[in-house]
C-alpha cells in the first residue's frame, strides 16, 4: 500500500498547455499592434522556435523575438508581449475539473503529498498559489531547485528523502511517460500516467518490461485507486 503520492503540475494538476497557446497568441497579436512587423502566424512560428531553443522557462523569448525582427532588443515591445501574456495566462489559469476533488479524497486518505516538478521555484510556487492547492502539499520541489529533471533519479531520491518516504511506498502521478513515469519507476516507484498519449513503442515497453505503471483518463480514476 502506498503511503506518499507525488504529483507533477504542468497537464497534469491543470491544463498548462491549452493556456500557454493562447496567451502566446495574444501577446503576439498586441505587439504587433504595437509595431511589431510580422504577421500572427509568422511571429508565433518564430517564438515557437526560440523557444524550442531556449526552453519554456527561459524568461526572455521576447527580447529574441524582437531583436531576431529588428537587430536589438525593443523594451516596449518586450514590455506589451510580457503584460499580456502574464494576463492571459493568469485569466486563464484553472486547475482541471477533478483536481481539487482527488486531492482532497487522496489527502483525507492520510497520504503524505509532494510535488516532483521540471520548472522554476517561483513560477511553480504561483501556480499552485493562484489555484489555491499549495496547502494540500507537504512538500514541493523543482528541477531549479536541486539542480537536475526529471526523469533524473536524483530528483526522485531527494524528493523522497524530504519526505521521509520509502520508495517501494511511494507513487508519481503525470502525464509525460519518459520524464514522469519511467523516471519514477527508475527510482524505484511506482507510477500513473494521466492526460498522456502514449505511442505504440510505449506501450510495448511498458507490457514487455513489466514496468509499475498504470494508465489513467481522469484524475479522479486516482480515487479507485488510493
Amino acid at each position: 500500500m502506498f503511503k506518499s503520492v507525488f504529483f507533477d503540475i504542468d497537464d497534469t494538476l491543470l491544463n498548462t498547455s491549452v493556456f500557454a497557446k493562447t496567451a502566446r497568441r495574444v501577446a503576439l497579436n498586441m505587439m504587433i499592434d504595437a509595431g511589431l512587423p510580422l504577421t500572427s502566424d509568422d511571429a508565433y512560428h518564430q517564438l515557437r522556435e526560440i523557444i524550442k531553443e531556449k526552453g519554456s522557462n527561459y524568461d526572455k523569448h521576447f527580447n529574441i523575438l524582437t531583436k531576431n525582427v529588428f537587430g536589438e532588443e525593443k523594451p516596449l515591445l518586450i514590455a506589451v508581449g510580457m503584460v499580456n501574456y502574464h494576463n492571459v495566462k493568469f485569466a486563464l489559469l484553472q486547475p482541471f475539473p477533478d483536481t481539487v476533488s482527488t486531492l482532497i479524497h487522496v489527502k483525507s486518505k492520510g497520504y503524505k503529498l509532494g510535488v516532483i516538478s521540471n520548472g522554476l521555484t517561483i513560477k511553480q510556487w504561483e501556480k499552485l498559489v493562484r489555484l489555491g492547492i499549495h496547502p494540500f502539499f507537504d512538500q514541493v520541489l523543482t528541477s531549479e531547485e536541486i539542480g537536475y529533471e526529471k526523469p533524473h533519479p536524483k530528483i526522485f531520491e531527494e524528493s523522497l528523502s524530504r519526505m521521509g518516504c520509502k520508495p517501494e511506498k511511494s507513487v508519481m502521478i503525470g502525464n509525460k511517460f519518459e520524464a514522469d513515469a519511467l523516471g519514477a519507476v527508475n527510482a524505484g516507484m511506482s507510477a500513473i500516467l494521466f492526460n498522456c498519449d502514449l505511442t505504440s513503442e510505449e506501450k510495448k515497453m511498458i507490457s514487455d518490461e513489466k514496468l509499475d505503471i498504470e494508465v489513467i483518463s481522469q484524475l479522479k480514476d486516482l480515487e479507485d485507486i488510493l
